[in-house]
């Protein structure tokens, strides 16, 4: 099969590891030169040179505007070109319920999950409309597409760069540039700091555990010519959790308050 990312100039921002890593490594797999953008950088280094030439590294911290600016100078300076960019960096917040949580993390959350991808769709945009449009690929989560508590701030980050994304698409799509969301479920990586298998027993429809890889097969299909036509959509990669529990999980729920409840009401 012929390499998807043939000749394309990628960047995918939280590259060093977990979801970032996955998508790096397809990438370069599918003919892509990709530029490792992290605040990691023995791991950012080391992954580029693992790669080879078709890679390179560059420190970036994503809530820092000055910084997103250069990686995008770096990446066009580097490689010639900017196609692809993956605003994937993100950090995750406290579980505390909203009476128990100062909301200290709160700045820095919104910086780097919210701003971090606007000043990314920004910096990018401003290059792929002058050089014939491009795809902007950004990450938010299950949790923006489901209701619940914790973690409140950052339910928030990634709801809000669902919104930002549809103003996005709406906005850069007369430069021929798509923006599109992947919102990954239950995928194990270095921010996912709980056991997942009651969580997808109970919760995720598919049984099967989710990998990184998995969310990266759907960055590759939005940063290639087959997602030519879709712009402004929101892809779950959750195993069907954001559609709801299936029907042996709603009895296995149910079974478990009338024990709770010492039997039926009414």
């Amino acid at each position: 099969m012929d390499q998807e990312l043939a000749g394309k100039v990628a960047i995918v921002t939280g590259g060093s590891g977990g979801i970032g890593r996955a998508t790096v490594e397809l990438f370069a797999e599918q003919g892509a030169k990709v530029v490792i953008a992290d605040v990691e950088t023995d791991r950012g280094t080391e992954l580029a040179d693992a790669i080879g030439p078709l890679a390179a590294f560059r420190r970036t911290d994503v809530a820092d505007p000055d910084d997103v600016q250069a990686l995008v100078g770096f990446t066009v300076g580097h490689f010639g070109g900017l196609h692809v960019m993956v605003n994937n960096a993100g950090v995750p917040s406290s579980f505390r319920r909203l009476l128990q949580n100062d909301l200290r993390d709160a700045q820095r959350v919104l910086a780097v999950n919210l701003f971090g991808v606007m000043y990314g769709c920004r910096f990018a945009g401003l290059h792929m409309a002058e050089h014939g449009g491009g795809s902007i690929i950004n990450t938010t989560s299950m949790g923006a597409l489901t209701g619940g508590s914790s973690p409140i701030v950052y339910r928030t980050s990634k709801a809000a760069v669902i919104q930002f994304n549809r103003s996005a698409a709406s906005d850069l799509a007369e430069y021929g540039i798509r923006v599109n969301c992947v919102a990954p479920g239950h995928i194990a990586t270095g921010i996912t700091d709980y056991d997942l298998e009651p969580v997808i027993r109970l919760s995720q429809p598919l049984q099967r555990q989710g990998t990184p890889v998995d969310v990266a097969h759907a960055m590759l299909f939005l940063a290639g010519e087959r997602s030519a036509q879709i712009t402004g959509a929101v892809v779950p990669v959750d195993g069907g959790t954001s559609a709801g529990p299936s029907f042996v999980q709603t009895q296995l729920l149910l079974a478990q308050a009338r024990d709770h409840g010492g039997g039926d009401a009414g």
